[in-house]
């Protein structure tokens, strides 16, 4: 096998995923216990070696150009999958560490995937998390994510997806709404109501509301002057205040439902739920702590499924 890397090189493209992570040449040398001009020295072998620019440089500040996203992310797996066959010949893999960058929406991570996050660092403190909260789609490859949690699985071959859940959906609306408008008894009399609607972040389309009529699920648009985007914590909000009906998930509103301040309606048409799945990038060798994040995870929602391949 012909060599195509010698020490150098593999040390410039270290420097570089520092300097990518960090944003920085000066922090990047600083963690790295060299010179600035070492680190700059580094990309710019690089560089010359590609025949394209990594980052764009100006006084205040440098960031990956579209070339340099990619190649830091694949670079970044490449060195990871290094330092794990590495731990596992050695032994020293005992316990998962490293940083893990997350991507969740607003109302899982709420509710669901944020009270779980003070467990899993106590059992596992070398394990450092970044979550990022919206209902935004990623891009892993560019953006640096290792996992993510959204509404359904994307046609990607190249990410695996892990079910977390089906999550109930409910209609609610509270108390002092109801007493001004009155009690919806059937899903024709949703046309009669306010209905607070969410718009789709990725399209833009308001979520049609979903109930079971004769034994299946079916989509019922619904119309109301009330809408919210990006976040959907925001259509509860109104529900809460007496604004109108919303169709929610369960977990949302248990307490509300619990304490009285909110009312479910239609029950009779209840029943209907959204999946929630958790993706990751498909690697040959995954990295331990995303391995044990996965398997901690799927445990605790959903502990009958398989879990990590």
């Amino acid at each position: 096998m012909k060599r195509q890397f010698d020490d150098v090189l593999l040390g410039s493209i270290e420097l570089f995923c520092l300097a990518a992570e960090l944003s920085s040449f000066t922090a990047a040398a600083t963690a790295a216990g060299v010179t600035p001009a070492a680190v700059s020295r580094s990309v710019s072998r690089l560089e010359e070696r590609l025949g394209v620019r990594l980052f764009v440089r100006t006084t205040r500040q440098i960031r990956l150009t579209d070339s340099g996203r990619v190649y830091f992310e694949q670079c970044r797996q490449a060195l990871s999958q290094l330092t794990e066959a590495e731990r596992q010949i050695t032994g020293a893999q005992v316990e998962p560490s490293g940083p893990l960058r997350i991507s969740a929406p607003t109302p899982y991570a709420h509710y669901r995937l944020l009270p779980l996050l003070g467990e899993f660092r106590r059992k596992y403190p070398d394990v450092t998390i970044d979550i990022h909260v919206s209902n935004r789609n990623i891009d892993f490859a560019d953006e640096g994510y290792d996992l993510a949690i959204r509404g359904r699985a994307p046609a990607d071959s190249n990410l695996i997806a892990r079910k977390l859940e089906d999550a109930e959906l409910v209609l609610v609306a509270a108390p002092s709404y109801l007493k001004r408008a009155g009690k919806p008894r059937s899903l024709d009399d949703l046309a009669k109501h306010e209905c607070i609607q969410f718009d789709l972040p990725s399209t833009g389309k308001r979520i049609p509301w979903v109930f079971m009529r004769d034994g299946a699920a079916v989509d019922l648009p619904t119309e109301g002057g009330l809408s919210c985007s990006e976040d959907v914590l925001g259509i509860v909000t109104l529900a809460r205040s007496g604004a109108g009906l919303v169709q929610t998930y369960r977990f949302i509103v248990e307490q509300d439902l619990a304490s009285g301040a909110l009312v479910e309606l239609l029950p009779q048409h209840g029943g209907t739920s959204r999946p929630f799945i958790l993706l990751y990038p498909h690697a040959r060798h995954l990295s331990l702590r995303v391995r044990t994040f996965v398997d901690f995870v799927v445990g605790k929602l959903n502990p009958g499924r398989a879990i990590s391949k």
